[in-house]
């Protein structure tokens, strides 16, 4: 048996987001969000669900936390919903929805699980939504200032901030096909959501620095994956770069690098109009931190669409692959490529895994037991991975499973099961997985026995 060793004070964490889990959307003074208004709109979601109920957190948050001790978990990835502390996305704060999460930190703290919270996890106040969302550069303003109000007042520590999660899911999957909140199809709009996200994180990690939040630090988290062609045709090979430009690109370097990168911005142009930049934007934009959060699943494989200004292959699922119930195909190279690439052409930069998991058909059996081996073979693989990019010098600091409990799986509704913590939704009744089991192993341990 290979044991493989994780460094001291590895973050051993699980991930999950406000809207999915938290429930209670009109309590203690919250406002509607996006995905209120969006999932209760019929024909959205898998058979009609809503985040209403979730996993009922907002008030099970305690024996949620208590379990997260009985893992072993040494941090825990959350988000702050926008509309329980500014129900209209600015003015008056509510400090009830404050409280909400200084309870929570507070129960993290007596499990000696360091709190990371992510401040956007894509539940954006509704009526800043009416004004115009993230299309509307203003948003970026009252995001920056939502941010600086948290930094000011939530007065516990936070080990990481991370300002917004996924812009590329936000910006494609809500502005440009539709299939989240707030549901537009119009790529230009996407566009210029993307660019405004990224504006409004800049001015973030600004707010940030005046707030002086001594060892904290800050980041962002993007959704990556490494392109690969279907082929060595130059014409899958060019697919590959336009689709790596498309994913990856287009979010690291304006973050990194301080502009879009230009081989896409001429293909964007030719067919879109392009986000209106003023003078400042690349420089608050790129404004420095402490850290990059990354989320991975798999590696994305692509074939060429045969049209000159296509900026993204066609996807190709390869046969004789293990695939999860998302679809999405096992395989933990493509975390071990993308650790070792961000590092190499972005870094030197901290990492972490701020999500990584799977979803398959679990089920409920004799005495509250889920046997879930495909899960514990995934996350194995990919913490494997892990391991192998900490050996070659990617200073990658943690990971978080995605995630601690099956909860609200956006326009899947609650057909897809990705927690180590099996819900019963119609009990609340929250069972561990055999995964969790494993996990608490692996973390008393620090690694791997493989």
């Amino acid at each position: 048996m290979a044991k493989y060793f994780f460094p001291n004070g590895f973050h051993w964490g699980a991930a999950t987001a406000s809207y999915q889990i938290e429930g209670s959307p009109e309590a203690d003074g919250k406002g509607e969000s996006i995905w209120d208004r969006f999932s209760r709109s019929p024909g959205r979601i898998w058979e009609n669900d809503t985040g209403d109920i979730a996993c009922d957190h907002y008030r099970r948050y305690q024996e949620d936390v208590t379990l997260m001790g009985s893992i072993g978990l040494n941090a825990y990835r959350f988000s702050i919903a926008w509309p329980r502390i500014f129900p209209a996305g600015g003015g008056r704060p509510n400090e009830s929805g404050l409280d909400f999460y200084r309870r929570l930190v507070d129960a993290l703290q007596q499990q000696n699980i360091k709190a990371a919270a992510t401040l956007y996890h894509w539940d954006l106040p509704q009526t800043l939504q009416d004004k115009g969302g993230w299309r509307n550069r203003d948003t970026a303003r009252y995001f920056a200032e939502y941010a600086a109000y948290l930094f000011e007042k939530l007065d516990l520590p936070i080990d990481l901030w991370i300002t917004v999660n996924e812009p590329w899911v936000i910006a494609y999957m809500g502005h440009a096909f539709g299939v989240h909140a707030p549901g537009d199809t119009d790529f230009g709009t996407a566009l210029k959501v993307g660019h405004n996200l990224l504006l409004g994180h800049g001015l973030a990690v600004k707010a940030f620095r005046k707030a002086k939040r001594g060892p904290e630090k800050i980041g962002i988290t993007l959704n990556l994956a490494p392109i690969h062609p279907n082929s060595d045709s130059e014409a899958d090979l060019e697919a590959a770069r336009r689709s790596d430009g498309f994913m990856n690109r287009w979010y690291l370097d304006p973050l990194f690098k301080g502009s879009y990168p230009q081989d896409l911005a001429e293909i964007l142009a030719r067919r879109f109009e392009m986000p209106q930049s003023e003078k400042e934007d690349a420089a608050i934009i790129a404004e420095p931190i402490d850290f990059l959060g990354i989320n991975n699943y798999t590696r994305v494989l692509v074939e060429s669409t045969g049209m000159a200004d296509d900026f993204m292959g066609n996807p190709v699922n390869p046969p004789d692959r293990e695939y999860t119930e998302m679809g999405w195909e096992v395989y933990p190279d493509a975390l071990f490529e993308l650790l070792t690439r961000v590092h190499r052409d972005y870094g030197p930069i901290p990492l972490y895994v701020t999500e990584n998991g799977a979803a398959f058909d679990d089920e409920l059996g004799v005495g509250g037991a889920v046997n879930d081996p495909r899960r514990i073979n995934y996350l194995q693989g990919y913490l494997l991975a892990c391991w192998r990019a900490i050996e070659e010098g990617v200073p990658l600091n943690g990971y978080y499973v995605w995630t601690l409990l099956d909860n609200f799986e956006w326009a899947f509704g609650y057909s897809k099961r990705f927690g180590l913590i099996y819900v019963d939704y119609p009990s609340q009744k929250r069972y561990l997985k055999k995964s969790a089991l494993w996990y608490k192993e692996v973390i008393s341990r620090n690694g791997l026995d493989i």
